[in-house]
């Protein structure tokens, strides 16, 4: 299997009007990546070391997104609309170029795995001319019927053509295949548009291949392998059954799952061993987090790096940037971006850091922002080792507070504080005695003569 080349070809032209988006179909996501990248990501791990993606409907922002997700594959563009078998023709150039295997699939069917595509690819080894992947749904109505004979698969016949016998048939065509590179072409080339809908289609090869003597079988893969995408009950249908594949991965690698139906991750989220995840936890893309971290609940974290023995949340949020090291506490109601926690130091809580580090063994206190925007440009706050930030504090970047340096609660910071340094940046207090109570009647009269003028 190694030995053989292998090229996927990828049908994802169609419009998909019952989504109802202004977007591809093929792009909406799964876990934070199109689904039609998932079906690459399959084939590739099945071996495909070349991608044919073909194309029609917003044909520009296709390619943006499989340069993005796939910077190796080929695009093709299906002009017209005839048939799949008119679809992975238009990848032809590439057919040609004499791959070993190819598999034929659907950008709309996120959850195939690798192992369906290998099994499918091992027959093709063993001498098999046509494979065609099948599943069995939980109710086959509507779906084309495997019509087998002495272990062969001699016709794939759809619901309204088959005979009473036939419909009794609950192994389904599940539309994905495998086809011998030796005789793609020329199968392909035959399919003829003698039907209704003067329409290629992609299944007459079986009973084509059939008819030339060559072998042609089926396999069976997963009913969630073969799920397709039409509207956005299904899209949430496939996230739902993605999500619990992947919480179920996390638990048997060793990840603590306290509640599994609430975490939700992403693509490529990575999460080591001994890692405790609470209730409502949010992995956007670009999470990576060691082992031995503890994330509580109600914390949302998209592009951050966790070191071992973190903890983070509940209720935090981590934006893209954010690197924890070893032992970093990042507490409830905390932002960081674009930030080092460095070692064992705590941002605790009601806490904004943004373009900064915080160095190892420094304290935040509640309240702390730091304030790297003026509206133009974004401005870098560093923050030495072992220092000590009072609460509702503002450190206005850039600005530097030296190893040890000790902000008092509630400054305003504008300079460069030398370590070890105590620095105060709030305005003098002054108290009038009785004025509050001066202020109060003014107010509560005001408040009056208002409600009067009212009525």
């Amino acid at each position: 299997m190694s030995q053989r080349s292998c090229l996927s070809v990828i049908l994802a032209a169609g419009e998909g009007t019952r989504m109802k988006s202004a977007l591809p179909k093929v792009l909406h996501p799964i876990a934070g990546l199109p689904m039609v990248a998932h079906v690459v990501k399959a084939a590739e791990a099945a071996g495909a070391s070349s991608e044919a993606i073909v194309i029609g409907h917003r044909a520009e922002e296709m390619r943006e997104v499989m340069a993005k997700f796939s910077p190796k594959a080929e695009t093709f563009v299906q002009e017209e609309r005839l048939g799949t078998a008119h679809a992975v023709l238009a990848a032809r150039e590439a057919i040609s170029r004499g791959h070993d295997d190819i598999l034929v699939m659907f950008g709309d069917t996120p959850l195939i795995d690798a192992e369906a595509l290998t099994l499918a690819r091992l027959k093709l080894a063993e001498g098999a001319a046509v494979v065609v992947i099948g599943f069995r749904p939980p109710v086959p109505n509507g779906y084309g019927r495997l019509v087998e004979k002495g272990g062969k698969l001699i016709a794939i016949r759809e619901e309204k053509d088959c005979s009473e016998a036939e419909k009794k048939i609950t192994f389904c065509n599940a539309g994905m295949m495998a086809i011998a590179g030796k005789h793609a072409l020329k199968l392909l080339d035959a399919v003829g548009n003698q039907n209704a809908k003067g329409e290629y289609y992609l299944t007459d090869i079986v009973e084509i291949a059939g008819a030339q003597g060559l072998d042609v079988v089926a396999t069976e893969a997963s009913f969630e392998n073969a799920l397709g995408i039409n509207n956005r009950a299904e899209l949430a249908q496939a996230e739902g059954l993605w999500q619990q594949r992947r919480r179920e991965q996390a638990m048997l690698s060793g990840v603590t799952l306290v509640a599994p139906e609430t975490v939700y991750f992403s693509y490529d989220t990575e999460i080591g061993a001994d890692t405790i995840v609470e209730p409502n936890v949010w992995f956007g893309p670009g999470v990576k987090i060691a082992g031995g971290a503890k994330i509580h609940a109600f914390s949302h974290i998209e592009g951050a790096s966790i070191a071992s023995n973190c903890d983070v949340g509940p209720f935090a949020r981590l934006r893209p940037g954010a690197d924890l090291r070893n032992k970093a506490k990042v507490g409830n109601f905390c932002e960081v971006k674009q930030a080092i926690i460095e070692e064992g130091a705590k941002v605790n809580h009601l806490t904004y850091i943004g373009d900064a580090r915080v160095g190892a063994a420094a304290n935040i206190g509640a309240g702390t922002i730091t304030c790297n925007y003026d509206g133009y440009s974004k401005f870098f706050t560093d923050i030495g080792e072992g220092a000590f930030i009072g609460s509702n504090s503002s450190l206005v970047a850039p600005v530097s507070i030296g190893k040890g340096g000790y902000i008092a609660s509630g400054s305003v910071i504008t300079e460069n504080v030398p370590d070890d340094a105590l620095a105060f940046g709030r305005a003098r207090q002054k108290t009038i005695p009785g004025k509050g109570k001066e202020l109060r009647e003014r107010f509560a009269s005001a408040a009056a003569a208002k409600k009067k003028a009212a009525e």
